[in-house]
């Protein structure tokens, strides 16, 4: 995957993809999920994470208590230990890791804590959830982080102007 080039094409675009936005917020919840859903699996088909992890290595996940502690015990750590070691609070008070790449990524894009990842890291790209609509300003966003969703809104995009 060469991400200097989706970089350069997901900026490009972002301009058209805002206009994408304001469009889609007019579709039927129901339909939008349930295109969302369609797309990302076609886009999934396509797209191996391992080849990319653009997503672990530019951005942090939000970590939930539950996370924490789930984490904490897995490297036998009190849960404050955990936070004082890789994570600290961002501006809108959640946690997040101290720094990019994520400090749990692989020299071969493997995460080396898969099984006990963040719930954030479960549910990325979002892509495939129920009540879109709720997220499309994240959606938008993640469409500068990771290539199946710049896929997915370009195609769902192509098809609202039509």
């Amino acid at each position: 995957m060469d991400l200097e080039y989706f970089e350069k094409e997901s900026r490009s675009e972002y301009s058209t993809h805002l206009k994408t936005k304001a469009r889609l917020k007019k579709v039927k919840p129901k339909v939008l999920d349930d295109r969302f859903e369609e797309l990302h699996t076609k886009a999934f088909e396509e797209i191996d994470c391992l080849e990319c992890a653009n997503c672990c290595k530019t951005t942090s996940p939000i970590f939930l208590n539950t996370d924490i502690d789930r984490l904490a015990k897995v490297f036998r750590m009190k849960s404050n230990a955990f936070i004082d070691a890789y994570l600290h609070r961002d501006e809108e008070g959640d946690f997040v890791l101290n720094s990019s790449p994520c400090t749990f990524l692989g020299e071969d894009n493997k995460c080396l804590v898969y099984e006990d990842r963040p719930r954030a890291c479960r549910e990325y790209p979002h892509t495939n959830r129920k009540k879109m609509h709720g997220i499309l300003e994240l959606t938008l966003k993640n469409t500068l982080v990771c290539p199946a969703v710049f896929k997915i809104f370009r195609q769902i995009g192509s098809e609202s102007r039509k």
